[in-house]
């Protein structure tokens, strides 16, 4: 009798719990709408960059597409994809992103840090125009890395073989950050572009015993050292920079013969 009534009151709660009136679920409002989706491009164009770092191209491209899915004005979005078809040399599309980045966020450092080195890198004719970009990211007063773009400014001028202004840049880096490792690299280059070579085999060794050595520096190193006519030593550098950053432009330029 007992298991009986005890299976009935189990019955009739369940069945009482099926007569509980369901609460409607609140709408989700347009403002958190607006806000998730700006996450979502948020975290999309992060994971773009991520990929971007280790040289994954094709899938940085599609998590930054996915942002824009999400949220079709993500300024970020189309930064990251500027930087990727600048690596792949699709320069048309790198513009092109990078310039609808711009329209959206006429006011990004960032960006005008990426275009400014866009241009100067891929359009030798319009540098001046790479520097407005660059000075334009670094008058922000919330730009938290103006000693880069100083160096980047540093780096498009000395192509132009404007030397003092070039070393100019590369001070103003060092006094923001002292010790800069880009700015004081491109003071050697500074030397060596100005036909220093001793001075800047002197600079060379003791920034690669300073600092973690780049594709950049050794590429660096093997120049000097050649120039140098230093035999052992460019065998050693050219060795580093095969052996440690294989796939780096520096190292395919240097199996292409293109020591400059």
């Amino acid at each position: 009798m007992n298991k009986l009534f005890g299976i009935g009151m189990i019955g009739l709660l369940f069945w009482l719990a099926g007569c509980v009136p369901i609460s409607v679920q609140e709408k989700t409002t347009p403002e958190e709408l607006k806000q998730r989706a700006l996450r979502s491009a948020k975290i999309h164009t992060e994971l773009a960059g991520q990929y971007y770092y280790r040289g994954q191209y094709r899938i940085a491209i599609e998590e930054a597409d996915i942002a824009l899915q999400k949220k079709s004005d993500y300024a970020p979005a189309y930064n990251m994809l500027g930087l990727v078809y600048m690596d792949l040399r699709e320069d048309n599309q790198a513009e092109w992103n990078f310039e609808r980045a711009l329209g959206i966020a006429p006011n990004d450092s960032d960006i005008h840090n990426n275009f400014g080195w866009f241009l100067c890198q891929r359009k030798p004719d319009r540098v001046e125009q790479a520097i407005e970009h660059f000075m334009l990211a670094i008058r922000d007063p919330l730009y938290e890395t103006p000693e880069r773009t100083y160096t980047n400014a540093g780096l498009c001028v000395l192509k132009q073989n404007q030397f003092e202004q070039a070393e100019s840049y590369f001070q103003q880096a060092l006094v923001i950050r002292p010790g800069y490792a880009l700015a004081q690299l491109g003071l050697v280059e500074l030397d060596f572009s100005r036909g220093n070579v001793k001075n800047a085999w002197a600079s060379i060794t003791q920034y690669l015993q300073t600092y973690s050595p780049t594709a950049n520096s050794l590429w660096l190193a093997v120049r000097i050292a050649r120039a140098n006519q230093d035999v052992n030593a460019e065998n050693h550098y050219t060795f580093q920079l095969q052996q440690r950053f294989p796939d780096s432009e520096e190292a395919r330029d240097l199996r292409a013969g293109k020591l400059k």
